[in-house]
């Protein structure tokens, strides 16, 4: 996986993609940033990967709390990395996490691409996950790794009833064990 980016912007595409000359490769970007990046600028990136079965596909981001919003809007179900990339690029993630927070669906919805039922399902998968201060945005820690909180989700389990069952609790650290454990919390809840 490609985590981070740093080279001479040699293309911009009319989509906002940027080919970016790292050492003699090139490597095709979609970014968040609705600036336009100048050709023959350096500029560092940190990226998030995706890969698919027809292609390998590279999202970057100027700060790495932007990426982490990023992510955090993908685990929404309906919402992609095209989405989460539009809502970036449509406001910032002061105001999309101060959107979600207050539960205002109607601004979650003027993101190109979002209408109200996935402006829904946002906001009420990602309220009380974030945590919003003067220093920016930060994701609720939740005691779940990305892992085990995936794998619950594969087993049926909603963001909302992960985070009631296993709030406050600390798993342990081997994943198979802290699988168990929070299937056991879950189950009880």
């Amino acid at each position: 996986m490609i985590g981070w980016l740093s080279g001479r912007v040699v293309h911009q595409h009319l989509t906002g993609a940027i080919v970016l000359d790292v050492n003699g490769v090139g490597y095709e970007l979609s970014v968040s940033s609705s600036t336009s990046y100048r050709v023959g600028e350096e500029v560092s990136l940190f990226v998030y990967t995706v890969v698919r079965a027809d292609a390998i596909q590279l999202y970057g981001f100027s700060s790495y709390a932007d990426r982490e919003f990023f992510e955090l809007l993908l685990i929404t179900p309906g919402v992609g990395p095209s989405t989460a990339l539009a809502a970036l690029r449509t406001m910032s993630i002061a105001e999309l996490a101060g959107a979600i927070e207050s539960g205002d669906v109607k601004r979650v919805a003027t993101i190109p691409g979002i209408g109200a039922k996935t402006a829904s399902r946002i906001v009420l998968e990602l309220k009380g996950k974030l945590v919003v201060s003067d220093a920016g945005v930060e994701a609720n820690q939740v005691s779940v790794s990305g892992e085990i909180d995936e794998a619950l989700r594969g087993l049926g389990y909603s963001s909302q009833e992960i985070r009631q069952a296993l709030d406050g609790v600390s798993l342990p650290d081997d994943e198979a064990e802290a699988l168990r454990a929070a299937l056991s919390r879950l189950r009880r809840s």
